[in-house]
C-alpha cells in the first residue's frame, strides 16, 4: 500500500510540476518576445535593465519555472523511493 501511494504521488507531482514548469517558462518568454505598447516601451527603455518591467516579469516567471521543476524532481524522488520500498 505504501509503495502504491508513493509511486502514485510521485508520478502526480512529476506530471504536475513538469506541466506548471513548462507553462511558467512559456510565460517568461512572452514579455521578452512581443513588442508591447510603444509609449511604455520608451519609458522602460530609459530605465536600467534590472528595473524594467518586462525583465522583472520574465525573471519572476523563470524563478517559478525552476521551482515547479524542483517539485517535479521531488516527484521523481518519491516514485524512486516507492519502487525501493519492500512491502
Amino acid at each position: 500500500m505504501l509503495t502504491a501511494v508513493l509511486i502514485a504521488t510521485g508520478l502526480f507531482a512529476t506530471a504536475w510540476g513538469c506541466w506548471r514548469g513548462y507553462a511558467a517558462a512559456r510565460a517568461a518568454l512572452v514579455p521578452l518576445l512581443r513588442e508591447g505598447e510603444p509609449t511604455r516601451a520608451l519609458v522602460d527603455a530609459s530605465r536600467p535593465v534590472h528595473a524594467r518591467t518586462r525583465v522583472r516579469a520574465a525573471a519572476r516567471n523563470v524563478l517559478l519555472a525552476v521551482l515547479w521543476l524542483a517539485v517535479a524532481m521531488y516527484g521523481l524522488y518519491l516514485a524512486t523511493v516507492g519502487l525501493g520500498v519492500r512491502a
